[in-house]
């Protein structure tokens, strides 16, 4: 009785394999199972912590003057960052960063211009041939991503918006 009930309770999809043995030898085979799992198992778990990423302070000049700044992690691009903390800016980023439009061209200092690592593309410059008010340190804000060494950056939204996706 006391295998039958094991079988059925404990383990059913072995039932067939446990029926060959008597009432003596499933005991043992259950407590030889169990300290094998006892031995080769963790016995606590625990989940590990997320990286933390580092953060920087992005400074956005509005085209009236005013100044929004805003902490973000390393690793996002500028149109992540103005969307991600409702930074309203008049149709930016309308192509939601394919790199289809220039309407999330932002404009520079020289000195932040030459702290971005990733020197734009032919394709961006592209974009940008058809931007509002393009400087020789403007940029799109989705090809731009943030890193440590742009902790204080500074960067001036222009005061209109050209998408170059709109034939007019």
């Amino acid at each position: 009785m006391a295998a039958r009930n094991v079988t059925r309770f404990v383990l059913p999809r072995f039932a067939s394999v446990f029926q060959r043995f008597n009432a003596t030898t499933v005991p043992l085979i259950m407590k030889k199972r169990a300290l094998y799992r006892h031995e080769h198992c963790r016995l606590f778990s625990t989940t590990p912590k997320p990286l933390e990423k580092e953060t920087v302070t992005v400074h956005f000049v509005m085209s009236d003057g005013s100044k929004q700044s805003t902490k973000t992690k390393v690793g996002e691009n500028l149109l992540d960052i103005i969307i991600d903390n409702d930074i309203d800016i008049d149709g930016f980023g309308a192509c939601e960063g394919t790199l289809a439009c220039s309407t999330c061209h932002l404009i520079f200092t020289n000195e932040d211009y030459d702290r971005i690592k990733e020197k734009p593309t032919d394709e961006e410059l592209d974009m940008l041939d058809l931007a509002y008010g393009l400087t020789d340190t403007s940029r799109l804000g989705c090809q731009v991503i943030v890193t440590k060494e742009m902790d204080g950056l500074e960067v001036r939204v222009p005061s209109g918006v050209a998408d170059a996706r709109d034939p007019s």
